[in-house]
């Protein structure tokens, strides 16, 4: 219940000198010090014969009225020994310093002085025993007040620091208090919740069974009870919740209100979805994949299935012995299932295996894999195991293999085709080639009798026979072209270790030795090597550096590099000028056969060496790029990559 704070009106806050007396009564004497209290109960004593004496010659027993007070006072500040220490002073005092002659007992009756100090005596051990009294009874009081406070302290920190959220709740729903573990839960200050229901922040589908609990609570035929809910969360998310919920009652028995304790259970709802969620997705993938999972016991050689995945064995029931499986399987399996088995369950292997099914059921193919629990002694007692049915894939492998087999024939008969249909090709163009040279030597060489016959031809006519020499001659070099292109496309690359930069040297300085006149800045990187026919390699840079040292003819300040340059995660050998260059917009005529981006009368070519080159890069499995810009150059970079591995 919420604690409550009353406070006392003015007119009835009691006086200081009661509050004082109070406080010397609730305090416990043993808790000053022994010096302190005897010397009070000194003090104190002679005070009061102080002011007997003020008060006139005291007479007989007159001489004892002040000293009771000082044995009181005494008694109820030091305890018992200090009284004590008073009466028997006060005793000394009176009989022998309060009547004159001083120093002796002044008393005319001796059995009256008996008598008087006796009854004194007593009177006051009477009193310092209910004093004792009092003080015990005043110190089991503070014990247990004490005893009290802790329980009270002990019980609202148990309140307000448990684990879980614990509220105080009226019989009409209202939170009459909360600790603070329940405010973090649902995001609520404990001011707010003062004003809410339990129904204000219980999800709407739970709260009828938290009502009907309630009402079966208060109807008596139930003390207390407990279920999952979902609390609504201030911010608005749901939270699950344990909640158990016990009715408390007055001393009357009539109910008074409930004691919730609330734990926090969303992870656990989170987890249990999640197991669920797997839970669903591994019947599905077994279902989709024909997963069979399976537990054996390994002494009683029998074997149980989860879920209905013993239909996928075509096996009556979830559990099955050995004899059942031997009974499913292809009789020429059984020796060997058993073997790998066996050493499996010795350790000797893993027990991972293919077998067919029995030849008198449908064509069906098993993959099984186990694993195994071992004691410590090393003894197998379970086995877990996943069993697949892989009869469409095996099927589709059986197929494979049968259509590979007629792949492979298929193959080399049409390999043997192309083979000799390449020869015929390889042969007319050979023929062709010779078959046109032989006319063409006739036209050049009539065309040339003709001139050396005829001095006296017109100037047009003698521009007509050069005109035919020149076309002869052209068309020579072309079907030169062409077989150079056949002879590039044929035969087998040998790789071996090539220095680029060795044959690029050799090349440009043979080109600078035919043309002695030109000075062309050339330069070549040092250790540029590949993995490629050697060749092929030479060929290959001979058209480039070729083109590039033609290109560069009419540029004053020519320049001819050859380098390498990472392009993307691969190595590029690059020829670089700064000579006519091309549009761009045009590159891809580069690499096609008698195609040029310049007219004859600038540069003199077929347009054959740039096709030639990308034949040589692409046989090795490489690639040739392009790039440049009329009037500032050209770069040719090729790559030749590595050769794959059988794998």
């Amino acid at each position: 219940m919420p604690e409550t704070r009353m406070s006392q009106p003015p007119s009835s806050r009691p006086s200081p000198l009661p509050a004082l007396w109070l406080r010397l009564l609730d305090r416990e004497p043993q808790h000053r010090p022994l010096w302190l209290r005897w010397g009070v109960a000194v003090a104190v004593t002679v005070l009061a014969l102080w002011l007997r004496m003020q008060m006139g010659t005291p007479e007989s027993g007159a001489r004892f009225a002040t000293l009771t007070l000082a044995t009181v006072l005494s008694a109820l500040f030091g305890g018992v020994s200090a009284g004590l220490l008073s009466t028997l002073l006060g005793m000394t005092l009176a009989n022998f310093f309060l009547i004159t002659p001083f120093g002796q007992m002044a008393v005319g009756d001796s059995s009256e002085a008996f008598w008087l100090n006796v009854t004194y005596l007593l009177t006051q051990l009477v009193i310092l025993g209910a004093i004792w009294a009092m003080q015990q009874r005043n110190r089991r009081l503070h014990e247990l007040t004490r005893q009290l406070g802790d329980s009270q302290r002990m019980a609202r920190n148990t309140f307000e620091h448990a684990a879980a959220g614990i509220t105080h709740v009226g019989l009409q729903g209202q939170l009459l208090d909360v600790n603070q573990t329940f405010c973090n839960l649902v995001g609520y200050t404990e001011d707010e919740l003062e004003h809410l229901t339990f129904q204000d922040i219980t999800h709407p589908d739970d709260v009828g069974p938290d009502v009907n609990y309630i009402g079966e609570a208060l109807a008596g035929r139930r003390s207390h009870y407990a279920l999952e809910k979902r609390y609504i969360h201030k911010d608005g998310h749901l939270i699950w919740a344990q909640l158990t919920v016990a009715l408390m009652r007055k001393p009357s028995g009539e109910p008074d209100y409930f004691i919730s304790v609330v734990q926090d259970i969303s992870g656990a709802k989170a987890t249990e979805e999640a197991l669920r969620t797997s839970d669903r997705l591994m019947r599905q993938a077994q279902g989709v994949a024909n997963f069979i999972t399976w537990e054996a016991d390994i002494a009683t050689r029998r074997f149980r299935t989860f879920g209905n995945t013993h239909k996928g064995l075509g096996l009556p029931s979830t559990e099955f012995g050995v004899e059942q499986i031997l009974n499913s399987t292809h009789p020429e399996e059984h020796q060997r299932i058993e073997a790998e088995w066996i050493a499996a369950i010795k350790g000797k292997n893993r027990y991972h295996g293919t077998y067919r099914g029995h030849p008198d059921l449908p064509v069906r193919w098993f993959q099984v894999s186990a694993s195994f629990d071992r004691d410590a002694q090393g003894h197998t007692n379970r086995a877990y195991g996943v069993t697949q049915d892989i009869s469409t894939r095996k099927l589709a492998e059986l197929e494979i293999q049968r259509l590979n087999a007629s792949l492979e024939q298929r193959i080399q008969e049409r390999t043997k085709e192309l083979k000799d249909a390449y020869g015929e090709l390889e042969s007319y163009s050979y023929a062709v080639a010779h078959d046109l040279r032989s006319p063409l030597r006739i036209i050049n060489g009539f065309a040339q009798a003709l001139e050396e016959d005829n001095t006296t031809l017109s100037d047009s006519s003698q521009t007509h026979i050069q005109r035919i020499k020149a076309s002869s001659q052209k068309m020579g070099l072309l079907i030169d072209g062409l077989l150079q292109l056949a002879q590039y496309a044929r035969g087998e690359v040998v790789r071996k270790p090539v220095n680029i930069s060795d044959i690029a040297h050799r090349l440009l300085q043979e080109l600078a030795h035919d043309e002695p006149e030109r000075r062309v800045d050339w330069a070549v990187e040092p250790m540029l090597t590949a993995q490629a026919d050697p060749a092929l390699v030479e060929a290959l840079l001979q058209n480039l550096l070729h083109n590039a040292w033609k290109y560069t003819a009419h540029t004053e300040a020519a320049q001819i590099r050859v380098f390498q340059e990472a392009q993307g995660d691969q190595i590029f050998f690059c020829v670089k000028d700064n000579g006519a260059g091309f549009d761009m917009h045009h590159a891809e005529k580069l690499f096609q056969p008698f195609q040029r981006l310049h007219m004859p009368h600038e540069f003199t070519g077929l347009g054959v060496g740039l096709a030639t080159a990308q034949r040589i890069v692409k046989r090795h499995g490489g690639e040739l790029r392009a790039s440049g810009e009329r009037g500032k150059g050209a770069q040719f970079c090729f790559n030749l990559p590595a050769p794959s591995s059988p794998d």
